[in-house]
């Protein structure tokens, strides 16, 4: 059997191992090794499996991911992130839709300080949608906010999506934040539009706002002034060329910690259990990103990404043709996949494709990480949906809050649309 032939078996292998609920990172793993074993024999196989795996994981950059995972634990576990909805409230509630407005503006505070976008829906769901059931927003905005603010997570740096992108494209972490934060501010902008648009069409469903005063705006701003500085410690670090993005990370750790304590929130418990959900989130990445290595091994092996390309090529696409395809790729695996599993999965394949079109690995990697989250509120597996349900499921109906986030998806796909027409015309 030739090696194409063998490389396709393969991905349709992992394909389907994936759609019977079969791990990510073991269908990569496994398929990969079977798949290499095949093309150039047991001998390299194993020898690959036994020099792979420590070689990406003792990468010096990849050290940035538990600095930053435990930042941003010990800030959810400590209590620091607690203020940053009701502080949003009091800033942005006499908008049109203040408090929908509010809960994004909590969910971009939380997810720079976290970067998880289940962790910053959980934690700003439980408090922001029975404040605005309380006041009389219809549930499926109020959910849906929430949910689509989650999304930000990924974009806001520091996130662990881009930080895999980075070192899969072997491109800057840092740039790769600083347009992950124009990209993640542009989608609270669009966000904040779309509830424009559904208070100029519906305002029954979104109420009256209610306004503050200068004095309680504040006090509320002192109330998560440790959050301010946080942020502005770590990003004014990084995007000063203060320290790198991987220093970045244990200065946001070290700091975290050290606010924890000064403000006596941080029990022994939670620095321990920050410590655990650490540890945990970061075996099941590193060991998707091994397999995605591997992967991307047999992809070379096989020849497979150069007969895509050819192909490609055959059909003449254009640029706009061929992001507007690998738009419809993302969004259709973001339906079944989660982030990160989908980005390992298929950068091996794309990104060869997009060098040769001479697309620019950064915007390709902000476009990307925007089209991936896009599948965290998609149906049928919307995984920032579930989580909402699960902490509001006394208010909502699931299909209640998939209905909700409709006004922030047409907000998302016009803005990869943007996205893609700049990167067109320039």
């Amino acid at each position: 059997m030739d090696p194409l032939t063998i490389g396709l078996l393969c991905l349709a292998g992992v394909l389907g191992l994936i759609a019977l609920r079969v791990p990510v990172a073991v269908s990569l793993i496994v398929v990969s090794v079977i798949g290499i074993w095949s093309i150039v024999g047991w001998r390299p196989a194993f020898s690959l499996m036994s020099t792979a795996p420590y070689g990406f994981a003792a990468s010096w950059t990849l050290s940035s991911v538990p600095m930053f995972l435990l930042m941003g634990y010990v800030a959810y576990h400590s209590g620091l992130t607690k203020g940053l909805f009701e502080a949003a409230r009091i800033w942005w509630g006499w908008l049109p839709g203040g408090l929908a407005i509010a809960a994004l503006f909590g969910a971009s505070g939380f997810a720079a300080v976290t970067g998880s976008s289940v962790a910053c829906s959980a934690a700003i769901g439980r408090i922001a949608v029975p404040e605005m059931k309380k006041q009389g927003y219809d549930i499926r905005i109020a959910t849906g906010s929430v949910a689509a603010g989650g999304t930000i997570g990924a974009l806001i740096p520091p996130s662990i999506l881009l930080i895999l992108y980075g070192i899969q494209a072997e491109v800057s972490i840092t740039q790769l934040f600083m347009g992950g934060l124009v990209v993640g501010l542009l989608s609270l902008a669009f966000y904040i539009a779309a509830i424009f648009v559904v208070y100029w069409r519906w305002p029954e469903r979104l109420p009256a706002a209610q306004g503050h005063s200068l004095a309680e705006r504040l006090r509320a701003t002192r109330e998560v002034w440790p959050v301010l500085l946080l942020i502005a410690v770590v990003f004014g670090g990084l995007f000063s060329g203060l320290f790198t993005a991987t220093e970045a990370g244990a200065v946001g750790a070290v700091f975290s910690i050290l606010i924890a304590v000064a403000r006596g929130t941080l029990s022994w418990h939670d620095f321990r259990e920050s410590v655990v959900d650490t540890l945990l989130a970061c075996g099941s990445l590193f060991m998707i990103a091994i397999g995605a290595n591997l992967f991307t091994r047999l992809v070379a092996f096989s020849g497979l990404s150069s007969a895509l390309s050819g192909w490609i090529g055959g059909m003449e696409l254009g640029l706009f043709a061929l992001l507007l395809m690998i738009v419809l790729v993302y969004l259709a695996l973001g339906m079944f996949l989660e982030p990160i599993g989908a980005m390992l999965l298929t950068l091996p394949l794309f990104l060869p494709l997009m060098a040769s079109y001479g697309v620019e690995k950064i915007w390709f990697g902000l476009l990307l990480a925007k089209l991936l989250e896009i599948g965290m509120i998609t149906p049928p597996v919307g995984l920032n949906v579930f989580v909402i349900h699960s902490v509001a499921k006394d208010h909502v109906k699931l299909e209640q809050i998939f209905a909700g986030v409709i006004p922030f998806l047409v907000a998302d796909l016009a803005l990869v649309f943007a996205m893609i027409c700049v990167q067109v015309l320039l």
